[in-house]
């Protein structure tokens, strides 16, 4: 299987340039092409968060239209910028949304991994958090299928990156989330959203990553008291390649820019190019 991952694309109304500098739906559109020409083709996306740029109704009509572009099927979860109430009036027309109310929680059954859904967002917070009831969820989710591999993907990750400004808000009960999914093996990978950087951990056994910016890039600045900035870094999507009778997972990153294609290494007699 062959995993996609869009995060961060923070769509504004039409006209509007994010941050006074860049249109963030040119360069969703130019992700989006990119994943529909890739080869093998992927067979899902999933969409991390941050979709929208403060959440309007405008703003999901214009980012609903860009998704639907996509040629495989796609699965999102909201970010701290997103509203959950404009967000589900968006999606909820998609089947694995259906039963989404209050959270947008929910699992995709279809592919050989099991891939569940987390909402992370505390409303007008920039931190994540998943309280008791979302928690619950998990445990009750993953207890029905124990030997089914699964992945769980949400916006805020659990983890600490060495950027202060995105550190405080990241998921602020890790541990919590960490203890419920520790009884449950089949748990092989927690893929975020929110820090605009590729980084890639493991905790417990888990793999943990963050995709890389869809647009803006938050600045790589590990000084404690680094200001909060962005680069404007190529714009670039998650990939992960899952094995499916061991579902080991790979992951990868791609870039959205054209770089020139594929330049062989060796000649057509088979001699090394020097």
């Amino acid at each position: 299987m062959i995993l996609g991952q869009l995060t961060d694309s923070h769509i504004k109304v039409e006209g509007r340039l994010a941050y006074d500098l860049f249109d963030s739906k040119i360069l969703f559109d130019k992700a989006i092409a990119r994943i529909n020409a890739y080869e093998p083709k992927m067979d899902a996306v999933i969409v991390t968060g941050d979709l929208t740029d403060i959440g309007l109704p405008e703003e999901y009509k214009r980012l609903r239209d860009c998704l639907d572009k996509l040629e495989v099927p796609w699965f999102p979860v909201p970010g701290n910028h997103d509203q959950r109430e404009n967000f589900l009036n968006c999606f909820g027309d998609l089947p694995a949304l259906k039963d989404c109310d209050e959270f947008v929680q929910y699992t995709v059954e279809d592919f050989p991994i099991r891939l569940i859904g987390l909402d992370t967002v505390v409303s007008e917070k920039s931190y994540g958090f998943l309280c008791e009831k979302r928690l619950q969820w998990l445990d009750k989710t993953l207890s029905e299928q124990p030997e089914r591999p699964t992945m769980l993907f949400m916006h805020h990750p659990p983890i600490k990156v060495g950027i202060t400004h995105m550190d405080v808000q990241n998921l602020t009960n890790a541990e919590a989330l960490y203890e419920c999914i520790a009884p449950h093996k089949q748990v092989k990978h927690l893929a975020c959203g929110h820090v605009h950087r590729a980084i890639e951990t493991c905790v417990n056994g888990v793999g943990v990553s963050i995709a890389p910016n869809g647009a803006h890039a938050v600045a790589l600045d590990l000084e404690p008291n680094g200001p909060a900035c962005f680069e404007m870094d190529p714009a670039a999507f998650r990939l992960f390649l899952i094995d499916d009778e061991s579902a080991q997972i790979i992951s990868h990153v791609g870039y959205v820019e054209d770089n020139g294609g594929k330049h062989p290494f060796f000649d057509e007699n088979g001699k090394l190019i020097t």
